[in-house]
């Protein structure tokens, strides 16, 4: 009687410690889409052309398939343990030049970013990398 109690002891403890999400489990900020915020939307103005629109919102997200002159910027941020927080600016174009800004999600404070906190090594910054000496550099030859 007392090897049966061992193992429902036994299964019921690698039962609770096992990766089942019991205890819960950890979850990550997922930010999706093109970064808009509300100094980008604040430097568009009708008449701009497409290259300068590029210039401050970067390539759109979406290009709707169907019509060439509607450019659409996606921000989405799923925070791990919270709400979700959406941004979204639809650019409408009148050949080359800018027409209608239409925008939607709150613009009033800057989105939320994401710390960079993964497990791996942290990145450096290219100020950071010592220079490679040019002593041992042999020239191309033709």
């Amino acid at each position: 009687m007392q090897k049966p109690t061992r193992i429902v002891t036994l299964f019921l403890l690698l039962f609770l410690t096992s990766g089942c999400s019991y205890f819960g489990v950890y979850k990550r900020d997922i930010p999706q889409g093109n970064l808009v915020t509300a100094g980008m939307v604040e430097q568009l103005r009708p008449g701009m052309t497409r290259q300068q629109v590029a210039e401050v919102m970067g390539s759109p997200l979406l290009e709707a398939p169907f019509d060439a002159d509607e450019w659409d910027y996606v921000y989405r941020l799923e925070e791990a343990y919270g709400g979700v927080e959406q941004r979204r600016v639809t650019l409408t174009f009148d050949g080359n030049r800018l027409a209608e800004i239409a925008h939607g999600g709150d613009f009033s404070r800057a989105p939320a970013l994401p710390e960079n906190r993964g497990i791996g090594p942290a990145s450096k910054a290219i100020d950071d990398v010592p220079e490679a000496p040019l002593d041992n550099v042999t020239p191309d030859r033709p």
